[in-house]
């Protein structure tokens, strides 16, 4: 073996070498890293856990209150919580449907008697096509009213 040939194996041995000191110290430091992560959210975890066992073990509980008063000092002063809850426990967000406004649904979309969803949904496709802005001239409003009618007479007669 002459010596250009040692010298070139000594070069390809110690870039060998090299490359898997690089690895390995990389992969370690990865290595390390990744355990001081997951140890630091195991403790975060265990910390958590362990506060909400002392507060059930306490009686306390975690309780979220609410009152009036945070939507006036939110600048909602005609706002009144009370009439919400009211309200909100009686359903009467939406105001019924009166007569008048359900003869004109059943009128716009052509029904003598009252119809059924399905009656209803088939009218509203048919009607639809007719109506879409894209296809006449009077823009979006028979539209609109297409779609409040619908509503209508779908909330009555469902």
């Amino acid at each position: 073996m002459n010596l250009a040939q040692l010298i070139s194996s000594l070069i390809k041995w110690a870039i060998f070498f090299g490359i898997l000191y690089l690895i390995f110290t990389n992969f370690g430091t990865f290595l390390i890293i990744l355990f001081v992560l997951i140890s630091i959210a195991y403790f975060a975890f265990y910390q958590f856990k362990k506060k909400l066992r002392e507060a059930s073990q306490e009686g306390t509980h975690f309780k979220f209150t609410f009152n009036g008063q945070d939507f006036s000092q939110a600048g909602a002063n005609n706002f009144n919580f009370n009439d919400f809850q009211e309200q909100f426990r009686n359903g009467n967000f939406q105001n019924p449907t009166s007569f008048s406004e359900l003869e004109e649904a059943k009128d716009f979309f052509g029904f003598s008697q009252d119809p059924t969803k399905e009656e209803i949904k088939k009218r509203y496709k048919e009607l639809a096509r007719k109506y879409h802005p894209d296809i006449n001239d009077h823009g979006d409003e028979l539209m609109q009213k297409l779609n409040h009618y619908k509503d209508i007479l779908l909330k009555a007669f469902s």
